[in-house]
């Protein structure tokens, strides 16, 4: 169960490549730095399989690159294609959230 207390159910937040995408567009971080922030803004805590697996892979798409490493440390940073896959998936995200709450009759603030 998430912090929240919500079931898990039909949320699909838990994304590695999403949370780190999402972590690094305020800047640069290292693997450590980057599980503590998506565990702070998502309540997610990701393996270091998990982790470093979905680092690699983003990696190799091009989607972030690492830095040169700071005290044994190697941060990671968001590339330009990153930041377009980011911001397309949140447009893909957006639209879903919007349905959903126009079908719900929700307010737009009253989501959390």
């Amino acid at each position: 169960m998430p912090k929240t207390g919500r079931p898990k159910g039909l949320r699909r937040v838990n994304d590695p490549p999403l949370l780190i995408l999402t972590s690094l567009a305020d800047g640069p971080k290292h693997g450590y730095a980057l599980a503590q922030d998506i565990g702070e803004f998502a309540g997610v805590q990701l393996s270091p399989g998990a982790l470093y697996g979905a680092i690699a892979r983003l990696e190799e798409r091009g989607l972030i690159e690492a830095l040169p490493e700071v005290e044994r440390r190697r941060p990671y940073r968001l590339t330009a294609a990153g930041s377009a896959e980011l911001s397309e998936a949140m447009r893909d995200m957006r639209r879903v959230v919007d349905v959903g709450t126009l079908r719900l009759g929700l307010l737009p603030g009253r989501l959390a």
